[in-house]
């Protein structure tokens, strides 16, 4: 036996073959056979079964040719070294470890195989493989006498690559095939230890091959054959090469041959595609198990169809898109064990077909004229598309086959009534028919009692009078009725229909089912449909999308869960006791009801109820829902929403979005925990129950008054973020409700026209978070509890954003509340400096600024004994008045890492040492003269549209030795500063944003 391996070389010669193989002969010396030998094996049958040839087929070749069959192969001067050598044997190994294979599959020549172990690398030795050291079978030559170079170029693939991995790692010859220290492996005890440190030894019995082989596809076959003889011979079993799959491949009919011949046991061949089919299709009968063969796309001759009963086991032809025969003459299809015969989309002008043991017949898209039958077990029949059979020759095909359960005449446009009366009276146990795009029928005394699945897809006749021949078919279950334009009511009363399909039906406009078994209704773009009254007990999901006309639905379905009723648009607003408690969808859990415009006040109560969606439901001005087992509710776009109870619930979150005529709200909600009101302008009463609730935005709820609030907060005790930004009503009154809640971390009184916040500071003392942007009406005194009575011991965001507060009161807040950490003063028109030369009121040593340079070890360690600020963000964006910022390190701002000044258009002069900042931002400041900074870790640093300098700018940085971003864009006396000197001035700076041209 002799099997080829596919290796990649490359010669002298580039203009000859850059792929050769190297033979592996059981009985040979390890030398090389012919060029003409070396055509016929397993490196090209990879490409065979991968993709398809982009070469002619002899260079494709046949796999595993039998030595015995094709003689001795002729010997000539050796061009390569044998590349796979004979394994290493073990210790209690029969020193007969040959391999064969013999005719009819018999299987291995010694038993010894279940012994054999696959040899592998753990570990892929180094890629030194320019010259392979290899020896012959004997293993008596040194392998410096066997070497033999491979070179491995731009035309080696990876695949290649592996391929030849794989022979090495399972070269199991005496001497190590890699020795890494450079050595020549010469077998000594030396060699053989640092070998044996690289493998893993698995004991692989030909049974636990074949089970493992069973799973691999023809390619991966082929690549296991060139591992070891072990997995050669396993992977030739006949069990893996039944089928013998040719398509749009070519092979010549001696390739053929051999194929047929190595493997006279297959049981299926595959030839579609194939140029010379018309001459390889007869050697192919002569398979003596051959059971389904495949052919199509060229011509088959008429001594194909009569040499066909030779082939007796065959039990399926397929044969696709081919000439049979001369295209005129009758083709005769006679055998005695065909079961599966499909002719499709051939050419002929008459068929006779006898087989006494077809049950599937196919004829589809063919254009003969005529077709006889004789098959008295013919079970399915598909002629469909078949345009030249007249109305006489379909009834005479299918009259003929009594034993018929599924027959296709779709497309057939001579159809009659009559064939289809002769049909059910020919063919009792018809269950399936497909009759679609027949225009001609229209079911009038058509009688198929048995019928289980009927498609009339575009049939042009069918009327609702047509139901009543339908509702003869008691055991109907599928039943589809597309694009018939004439069909205007369904009404049916069938036990076991389980399926329908009416889409595309321009002139229905009713439809009424009684069927406890319907599952599935697909109704769809049916313009004029205005009534559906369905009955089931197994309908579980109903959709009902742009029924626009649609105004009544009743439905009894015990078991319905989902309905879909999306863009509905005359849907009144009786269509509430439909969904609600006894109105025939107990079970009923997820209800869609967007863009129903013509919902104006919708009530549900039901318990089942878990889902709804009412997104883009204009007209609603009223809603109350009853459902305690409600978890999600959808109201986007119910902007004139007036009155909504939700009373009881189960809802967890509800966002009522822009409700801006929304004065009215209820809630009962035991599981709610977060609540967004934002929106509600006119909101005034409010009814909220909800006990867990952790999360009230009541934002721009101008009309919300004191009232309200405390009545929430004794309901809802758990609230620890509460939003309240303009709501201009809430007064002192209402903030001293917030006593009852005791887990409050945020407060957002922002935009509101508080004058005290007195009760605030004694009731709130967890408040983390305290936002008064825009309180315009506080007075200077109004936070001194804040900051002399540390009434809110845990705060740590404070928010006076565009507020009126003077400068003091601001100096003194920033001086005593060392606790906060988010500090925003944006906006703030009388703030003026923000000066921490001094703290408390207690003087600092002065320091020489702009000095700063290196902090003192000793003074940084004095300061953190005693870290009096927290402070972590700045931000006083927009301060029109500030002129100074000055923050020694006196000021103790070991926290500090953001610092955002920008838009602060009267400051001039910047002075920060600060170990920790990472984050400054002076951009359009327009009057920034002076900048000194000492700060170690700073990152980034926007300078932006400022008016300073450019020696200044390079002092500055050179402090920062962290310095990774600049921003100089716009700064008009740094325009001739080069990047070559910032870099220089701050050698860590990674970008520059700058307007300039470098120098």
């Amino acid at each position: 036996m002799k099997i080829w391996c596919c290796l990649c070389f490359t010669e002298d010669d580039e203009d000859e073959d850059k792929r050769r193989m190297a033979l592996i002969d059981d009985d040979s010396d390890g030398s090389i056979g012919s060029d003409e030998d070396v055509q016929m094996q397993f490196g090209l049958a990879l490409e065979m079964f991968d993709e398809p040839l982009q070469r002619p087929f002899p260079d494709l070749i046949t796999v595993l040719r039998e030595s015995d069959d094709m003689g001795p192969p002729v010997r000539r001067a050796p061009r390569w070294r044998s590349l796979i050598r004979e394994p290493r044997r073990y210790e209690g190994e029969s020193s007969s470890s040959g391999v064969g294979v013999g005719d009819g599959g018999s299987g291995l020549a010694n038993d010894d195989l279940h012994h054999k172990r696959a040899k592998v690398f753990s570990t892929s030795p180094p890629c030194h493989y320019g010259t392979a050291m290899l020896s012959d079978p004997g293993g008596s030559s040194s392998l410096r006498d066997k070497s033999c170079n491979i070179r491995m170029g731009s035309l080696v693939s990876p695949a290649n690559e592996i391929l030849y991995h794989n022979y090495i790692w399972n070269n199991t010859g005496d001497e190590s095939p890699f020795d890494p220290t450079g050595g020549t492996g010469d077998g000594k005890e030396n060699g053989t230890s640092k070998t044996e440190d690289f493998e893993v030894r698995m004991d692989l019995t030909d049974d636990l091959l074949h089970m493992v082989f069973s799973f691999l596809d023809y390619a991966d076959l082929c690549r296991a054959a060139i591992v070891c003889r072990q997995w050669r011979a396993a992977s030739a079993h006949e069990d893996f090469w039944r089928c013998l799959n040719f398509e749009n491949r070519k092979i010549s009919i001696e390739q053929f041959e051999d194929v047929c011949r190595r493997y006279p046991n297959a049981t299926e061949v595959n030839l579609y595609g194939v140029p010379a089919m018309h001459l390889l299709v007869m050697k192919a009968v002569l398979l003596r198990n051959l059971e389904a063969l495949t052919l199509g796309r060229y011509q088959v001759g008429d001594t194909f169809f009569h040499a066909l009963a030779d082939c007796s086991k065959l039990k399926r032809l397929n044969v696709y898109d081919a000439t049979l025969g001369n295209g005129i003459q009758e083709i005769p299809i006679n055998h005695d064990q065909l079961r599966h015969l499909e002719l499709t989309k051939c050419r002929m002008m008459r068929v006779s077909i006898r087989c006494p043991q077809l049950v599937h017949l196919s004829l589809k898209r063919s254009n003969m004229a005529q077709a006889v039958l004789n098959c008295p077990l013919l079970s399915l029949l598909d002629i469909g598309a078949c345009h030249k059979l007249s109305d006489a020759a379909i009834r005479l095909a299918a009259t003929s086959c009594p034993q018929l359960e599924s027959l296709d005449m779709s497309n057939c446009t001579c159809v009659s009534d009559e064939t289809l009366r002769e049909i059910a009276l020919h063919c009792a146990n018809l269950h399936i028919l497909n009759s679609s795009y027949c225009p001609n029928i229209s079911l009038e005394s058509v009688r198929l009692p048995m019928l289980t699945v009927l498609k009339l897809h575009s049939c042009e006749g069918i009327t609702s009078a047509s139901m009543a021949a339908i509702s003869y078919s008691n055991m109907l279950e599928v039943l589809e009725l597309d694009n018939c334009n004439l069909l205007t009511a369904v009404s049916l009363d069938l036990p076991r229909l389980q399926n329908i399909r009416l889409v595309h039906c321009r002139k229905f406009v009713e439809l009424n089912l009684r069927t406890i078994m319907l599952s599935s209704i697909n109704v769809s773009n049916c313009a004029a449909l205005n009534r559906i009254n369905v009955m089931s007990n197994s309908l579980q999901k109903l959709s009902l999308q742009k029924q626009e006309n649609l105004t009544t639905l009743a439905l009894k379905c015990q078991s319905l869960q989902e309905v879909d009723l999306t863009d509905c648009e005359s849907l009144t607003n009786s269509i509430c006791e439909v969904f609600s408690d006894g109105g025939g969808c107990p079970m009923l859990k997820s209800l869609v009801l967007d863009n129903c415009e013509g919902l104006t006040a919708v009530q549900f109560c039901g318990t089942s109820l878990v889902s709804l969606s009412l997104v883009g439901c204009r007209a609603i001005t009223s809603l109350e829902l009853k459902c305690p087992n409600l978890e999600r509710v959808c109201l986007d776009g119910c902007d004139h929403l007036e009155r909504a109870s939700f009373c009881p619930v189960a809802l967890r979150s509800l966002n009522l979005g822009i409700c801006p005529k929304l004065n009215s709200l209820v809630i009962e909600a035991s599981s709610m925990v977060v609540l967004e009101l934002k929106g509600c302008g006119v909101l005034s009463e409010a009814s909220i129950n909800c006990p867990l609730l952790t999360s009230l935005d009541a934002s721009f709820c101008s009309q919300l008054k004191d009232d309200c609030l405390s009545a929430t907060t004794t309901s809802c005790p758990l609230i620890e973020s509460l939003i309240l930004m303009s709501c201009p009503s809430i007064g002192s009154d209402g903030l001293y409700s917030l006593q009852s809640l005791s887990n409050l971390t945020m407060l957002d009184l922002s935009y509101t026209f508080l004058t005290n916040l007195q009760p605030v500071f004694e009731s709130c003392s967890q408040l983390k978070v305290l936002k008064l942007q825009a309180c315009k009406y506080l007075t200077d005194t109004s936070l001194e509890p804040l900051y002399k009575k540390a009434s809110l011991p845990a705060l740590q965001e404070l928010d006076l954003s565009y507020g009126t507060l003077g400068q003091s009161a601001i100096e003194e807040l920033l001086a005593y509340c060392t606790h906060l950490t988010h500090v925003s003063l944006n906006g703030c028109v009388n703030m003026h400096d923000l000066n921490w030369g001094s703290s408390g009121g207690h003087s600092l040593e002065p320091t020489v600024y702009g000095s700063y340079g290196i902090f003192s070890q000793e003074n940084v360690h004095e300061s953190m004994e005693h870290p009096d600020r927290l402070l972590q963000n700045l931000n006083c964006v927009g301060c029109p008045n500030i002129r100074k910022v000055l923050i020694p390190p006196q000021a103790r701002c070991f926290h500090l890492s953001s610092l955002n000044l920008s838009l602060s258009a009267n400051l001039k002069e910047v002075d920060v040492a600060c170990i920790t900042l990472c984050f400054l931002n002076l951009s359009n400041c327009c009057s920034l003269e002076t900048l000194k900074l000492a700060c170690p870790k700073l990152t980034s640093l926007f300078l932006q549209s400022c008016n300073i300098n450019e020696e200044a700018v390079e002092i500055a940085i050179s402090q920062c030795s962290m310095l990774e971003t600049l921003d100089v864009r716009f700064c008009p006396k740094v325009f001739s500063m080069s990047m070559g000197k910032l870099r220089a001035a701050c050698p860590s700076l990674k970008r520059i944003y700058s307007s300039l041209t470098p120098s």
